[in-house]
């Protein structure tokens, strides 16, 4: 059994890991993982350079947490970290308050920009790094070509997204998301053959916009989630009105669509009239607007999907499975 999963960063991260666990009790490799091949297919239009260094926020954050490192209070970054560098870097006057760089965590950005300078790609770059963590999935970046995420800003101005993100929380007004350098990228290799050869097809809760939104956006990617045969399914980002992380809302504003799990649903689009999923999960705070999705011709289905826990996780991956086996 082959699953693809395109995945954000804490979101996309979390999923996974209860997917891992439930395919380990129902297809068990006889040593605590699965026959069941994962690969999980990464954003990277959050990456950015900082301190001369390649920072990808949610490629490391896929290896924290499926790599048992993550801090898991806040889902990101390394557990038992400390921030001697960056404190220091401020003495010199350098560095951002706003964005301060882990001393465990600067040693990941160092080993990729040394593989990187090597002339390594970023996907050649990511199999070394993730052999450190003995990742029970294949990991790929979306592209080995720098996309990065900007905002412009209501007065015409280009902010980096982790900027827009983290150091303003989403809060100077927006007037668009522009993917710095998508025209002229490719999808890393064996993405679009982890789409076209899956058996199942998973858009977890990460950010519809600026993460699953980038990676559909590589040229060429759209078109195979379109025509493979696996079946697709998406979880809602989105309960009862509000993100589950971060300023989702603020970014589905952006872009005219409303913070709500059905809202979402239509944003994605049915395969079947030139989407990209065949089903949606939605939270059971949102099972009423079940109904009218199900008139619209959707697959769907309500269930608690907040991933308090893995097993919470492992949860809403039988909840995606479930919908699954319902499909045609």
């Amino acid at each position: 059994m082959k699953l693809t999963v395109l995945s954000g960063g804490v979101g996309g991260a979390r999923f996974t890991r209860g997917l891992l666990a439930l395919l380990a009790q129902r297809l068990p490799d006889g040593a605590g993982g699965t026959t069941a091949q994962v690969t999980v297919i990464a954003n990277t239009g959050d990456d950015l350079w900082l301190h001369g260094v390649r920072v990808c926020p949610d490629l490391d954050t896929l290896m924290y947490t499926l790599g048992g490192a993550v801090e898991e209070s806040q889902g990101w970054g390394r557990r038992d970290e400390s921030r001697r560098v960056s404190d220091d870097l401020a003495h010199y006057g350098l560095g951002w308050e706003w964005f301060t760089l882990g001393d465990l965590d600067l040693a990941t950005h160092l080993a990729r920009t040394e593989l990187l300078r090597q002339g390594l790609t970023l996907s050649a770059a990511t199999v070394h790094l993730a052999q450190r963590w003995h990742l029970p999935v294949r990991l790929l970046p979306m592209s080995d070509d720098a996309v990065e995420t900007h905002v412009e800003t209501a007065d015409g101005q280009l902010v980096h997204f982790e900027e827009w993100w983290v150091r303003w929380r989403a809060s100077l007004p927006a007037r668009r998301f522009v993917q710095v350098g998508l025209n002229g990228a490719s999808p890393a290799p064996g993405v679009l053959e982890a789409i076209a050869e899956a058996d199942v097809l998973v858009v977890p809760p990460s950010n519809a916009v600026v993460s699953v939104g980038t990676i559909l956006a590589i040229p060429g990617v759209r078109e195979v989630v379109a025509a493979t045969g696996a079946p697709v399914v998406g979880v809602s980002p989105i309960i009862a009105g509000a993100p589950v992380r971060g300023m989702l809302d603020t970014c589905l504003a952006t872009i005219g669509v409303a913070a709500e799990a059905a809202a979402v649903a239509r944003h994605y689009g049915r395969r079947a009239q030139g989407g990209v999923l065949d089903a949606w999960l939605l939270d059971t705070a949102d099972a009423d607007a079940v109904p009218g999705l199900a008139g619209e011709g959707w697959l769907v289905a309500a269930a608690p999907t907040l991933m308090t826990d893995v097993p919470a996780a492992a949860g809403v991956a039988e909840a995606v499975l479930r919908l699954v086996d319902r499909l045609p």
